[in-house]
């Protein structure tokens, strides 16, 4: 028996029972049964490319994740220890496939003794840890300290951590078994009001690498491989109008890409004008998807015809970035402790930077990420190079916020 289905770009295919069978066992392998936990894109199917940065040293698991299709990729770094065994920063969601391939890599390179967990804000990051730390129950889980949940403070061990083998990284690396091969620094805790930030910034000497969380990207001029692998949400953002055909193409999976970033880190660009919902509606009942997958035609989107001179400003040829959002309503908030953590983090001698967001890895030096940073000594912290239009939004609304008490003012 054939069974007839149709791609993005409307070709219509024959799937036999073999391939449907194929297919279907890949999405039992890509099940992520904790969807619920975190209630975004991808949802409860999460594929995962893993890739060797560093032969038989460092991997990297990426996966993807967003809301509205704005989808960026979230990786986990593998590391191997020098005498024996992997050190896991950031782990990623533990599908099925992510656990295949983590076990090739045990099977060579012995178990994973150590998982990271470097931030106390990312949801995205916390949610994972638990699950993955239960897949290897000879790890050892080191948190970064002042951990905290919303809307109540609970233990560790509530949000999911395994009791008795959590453990919190103290202020110096020496004390920790990997001490001997990683230097780590962590940004100290700043207080946002309801909630609070933090990092942990390691350092694998004998590579050379820099692991980072949030602090900073570098945007990849072309979609990361794990969206290449994951088209439609490229497709559907690189429509002009609701009626158009989401069809693949190399030019729509750049532009695609360039509108994710722009949405990813400005929110609602300057470049960028919403229409009103009578006129959505109206014109999604004349959208070439209206299906569920492309909600029901409904597209608001009215992108002006300059929007891609701001994505060249925000790309800047791959440069290290701290995101706007990081630089409007966090980092802003505690920039002399910032400031002392950048310096120490420059002190060692890395030549490349894997950071848990967009590209990566990164050929950076350290004289690289003082320089991301530079905006917080000045008179007025915000990046000179991005738009100034979308960084007054954004400081619109950091006002709005401190005005509502959700976050404190900014230092």
């Amino acid at each position: 028996m054939a069974i007839s289905t149709n791609i993005a770009g409307g070709r219509a295919v024959t799937l036999d029972e073999r391939t449907i069978t194929q297919i279907e066992a890949r999405n039992v392998a890509r099940l992520w049964q904790f969807w619920f936990t975190l209630p975004i894109y991808p949802y409860n199917n999460r594929r995962t490319i893993r890739t060797e940065v560093t032969p038989d040293i460092i991997w990297t698991f990426d996966q993807v994740q967003g809301i509205f299709y704005v989808v960026v990729p979230i990786r986990m770094t593998v590391v191997k220890l020098v005498g024996g065994g992997l050190l896991v920063y950031a782990p990623v969601a533990p599908t099925g496939e992510c656990l295949e391939l983590m076990d090739e890599l045990v099977r060579v390179h012995g178990d994973v003794l150590h998982i990271i967990l470097p931030t106390i804000s990312g949801l995205e990051h916390k949610v994972f840890v638990g699950p993955f730390a239960r897949a290897f129950p000879q790890a050892q889980v080191w948190v970064s300290p002042d951990q905290w949940s919303f809307p109540v403070n609970l233990p560790l061990g509530w949000l999911g951590l395994p009791q008795g083998r959590t453990q919190i990284l103290p202020q110096d690396s020496g004390k920790t078994p990997f001490g001997d091969e990683f230097d780590y620094a962590i940004l100290e805790t700043i207080d946002l009001g309801p909630g609070q930030f933090a990092e942990v910034a390691f350092f694998h000497r004998r590579s050379r690498t820099l692991l980072v969380t949030d602090t900073i990207v570098s945007i990849p001029i072309e979609p990361p491989p794990i969206l290449q692998a994951e088209l439609y949400p490229l497709l559907f953002h690189a429509r002009n109008q609701a009626s158009d055909l989401i069809s693949d193409t190399p030019a729509n999976r750049l532009q695609g890409w360039q509108r994710i970033c722009l949405f990813a880190f400005y929110f609602q660009p300057n470049v960028l004008e919403i229409r009103s919902w009578s006129e959505t509606f109206r014109k999604s009942l004349r959208a070439a998807d209206r299906s569920r997958q492309g909600y029901f035609g409904l597209y608001p989107f009215q992108w002006r015809a300059d929007w891609q001179q701001e994505f060249t400003e925000l790309q800047n040829n791959g440069r290290l970035l701290v995101a706007p959002i990081l630089q409007t309503l966090i980092l802003n908030r505690a920039p002399t402790q910032t400031i002392a953590w950048v310096d120490r983090v420059s002190q060692w001698d890395f030549r490349q930077i894997i950071p848990c967001h967009f590209d990566g890895p990164i050929t950076a030096t350290p004289r690289d990420f003082r320089a991301a940073f530079d905006f917080l000594k000045s008179r007025n912290p915000v990046d000179a190079s991005l738009s100034t239009i979308d960084h007054n939004l954004l400081q619109k609304i950091e006002r709005q916020l401190v005005r509502w008490r959700i976050i404190v003012p900014a230092k």
